[in-house]
């Protein structure tokens, strides 16, 4: 709440200096006049209350608004909101709150970033948790049927793109769009069928109009500089691009284009229509779309020196597209030649272990790298190819597998003299973030890896039923082996230690799209 304090004596009892101004006393304070009056906070100019609002958080602007009309008039002063960040769940509930704010914000806001999530996915039928996967259907055969939960979720998430994308289609001083949608990986096995989008889409007409919305805002934009679209269900297709304006697109230092929906062989962007890009910095794609021309347009001289690559590489994608036009070794080697500050960042979604020997060429400067697996785990020989690869580059190794089955967590160490992740805590010294669920990891090794890093370490997050006890350690009668284990940990990191207890409050492990486009943004931002 915004107060104005006025000066009066200290022995005065009452409500507190400025408390009538803000409509919070029974009367006003010496010299000082209620909103509603001619003096006072009221009849304070337009520029002043606006410059006043600036100071404040925005909860804190939309209390100060009720304290009278002059004051709600400035609250959507243009200079208020340069940035809108919005986090929306895929509710009806959402629409006239987000009509509201796109209303008033749409036409000039400069930087738009907007999530839709559905917080909880609905079982039933084809409407499988993200996390459970979900059957895929094969060529020629009918798709599950979704619950009538899921459809509404489905048609309700195209009615709220549709508010967002209307409202800043004709915003030229926009030069931030970021929109992300994690419904649309419902399926972490598959993509959501054409037949689902009919039976909420019947004509095709939403989606058209979206698409036709995004290509306007493109076309209409005259400032863009930051264009990140990630898994947003069919809004981009492979012609969006061609709406930029070539001095648009010469000047665009960020693009992220990841959608597992485009079908087969087709690319939402090519080699050709990169070269207009020449100004880019930072660039997001899907591994399969991400081929050798592409290294070859970014190596060039006539493009500035590209700073940040993140690459999605899904299961998905393997299988319908081919790897053999993937960067080789001598291509990456020309990449790194002129971006010599260049840094990869990898999410790897369900990839088998023999496709991730083909893609980890020795000359990528591979700095972060995710694994998420389903169905799949990822093998001690890729863990030890990155450590030996990659051992100057990488910072962030995260490890997840999302099994049923508890019990049966594979063990990188078996059948191993050297355990994998000790092997990668000793070689890269630059390790600063390690977190792992689904693998067994050892107590024993656990404590050499955080002796190895120290403090450099910044951030061990291994779910506790992860962790395995030698026997030895358990039938020593005289020491409490979690207490002692959790004690030279914490003495190893030089801080206190715990394991994840509730893996439901790390989004990395629960979350793991989201914390990949999330992790991808800061990335791209941290030029």
């Amino acid at each position: 709440m915004l107060l104005f304090v006025s000066q009066e004596p200290q022995a005065r009892p009452g409500p507190p200096p400025g408390a009538a101004a803000a409509g919070l006393g029974p009367g006003p304070a010496p010299g000082m006049s209620v909103c509603g009056e001619a003096v006072g906070a009221g009849s304070l100019p337009s520029e002043l209350v606006v410059h006043i609002f600036s100071f404040l958080a925005a909860p804190d602007r939309l209390r100060a608004s009720a304290a009278c009309s002059h004051w709600r008039e400035c609250l959507f002063y243009p200079a208020l909101w340069p940035r809108l960040r919005l986090s929306l769940r895929v509710s009806t509930a959402e629409r006239p709150r987000l009509e509201f704010l796109m209303r008033k914000c749409g036409w000039f806001v400069r930087e738009l970033r907007v999530q839709f999530a559905a917080d909880n996915y609905p079982t039933g039928g084809g409407g499988a948790a993200a996390g459970e996967g979900a059957a895929v259907a094969g060529d020629g055969e009918a798709p599950p049927p979704l619950s009538p939960r899921w459809l509404d979720l489905l048609r309700t998430y195209l009615e709220l793109v549709l508010c967002v994308l209307s409202s800043v289609r004709n915003n030229r001083n926009l030069q931030k769009l970021s929109l992300f949608g994690d419904i649309s990986i419902l399926q972490q096995h598959g993509t959501i069928s054409n037949t689902y989008l009919g039976k909420v889409d019947p004509d095709g007409k939403k989606i058209k109009q979206i698409q036709q919305l995004f290509e306007e805002i493109l076309g209409n934009s005259r400032q863009l500089k930051w264009l990140s679209c990630g898994l947003m269900l069919q809004i981009v297709t492979p012609t969006s691009l061609s709406s930029l304006s070539n001095p648009i697109a010469n000047t665009m230092e960020h693009l992220s284009l990841l959608d597992n929906h485009i079908p087969g062989n087709t690319t939402l962007i090519t080699a050709v229509e990169l070269e207009r890009f020449v100004n880019l910095r930072s660039l997001a794609l899907d591994f399969c779309d991400f081929t050798a021309e592409m290294a070859r347009v970014l190596a060039d001289s006539n493009h500035v020196p590209l700073h940040r690559l993140s690459l999605l590489v899904h299961s998905v994608s393997i299988m319908h597209k081919s790897l053999d036009n993937m960067p080789k070794d001598e291509n990456w080697q020309a990449l790194t030649r002129n971006s010599t500050n260049l840094r990869v960042y990898i999410m790897a979604f369900d990839v088998k272990s023999d496709d991730m020997l083909r893609i980890l060429k020795p000359s990528i400067p591979l700095e972060r790298i995710h694994f998420d697996s389903y169905v799949t785990y990822v093998s001690g020989a890729v863990v030890d190819l990155i450590s030996r690869q990659y051992d100057k580059f990488l910072t962030h190794f995260i490890l997840m597998n999302d099994v049923i089955d508890m019990s049966a967590f594979p063990d990188l160490s078996d059948n191993r003299n050297e355990d994998p992740l000790v092997l990668l805590a000793w070689r890269c010294t630059r390790l600063s973030l390690l977190a792992i669920h689904g693998y067994t990891v050892w107590a024993h090794n656990l404590i050499a890896i955080a002796r190895l890093r120290g403090s450099d370490l910044k951030v061990l997050e291994v779910t506790e039923e992860s962790i395995e006890f030698d026997q030895g350690e358990l039938a020593d009668q005289d020491v409490d082996p979690v207490r002692n284990f959790i004690e030279q940990v914490s003495l190893g990191l030089g801080r206190p230690w715990h394991a994840v207890m509730d893996i439901e409050l790390l989004s990395v492990f629960t979350e793991p799209t989201r914390h990949f486009y999330r992790e991808m943004q800061s990335f791209s931002e941290g030029i």
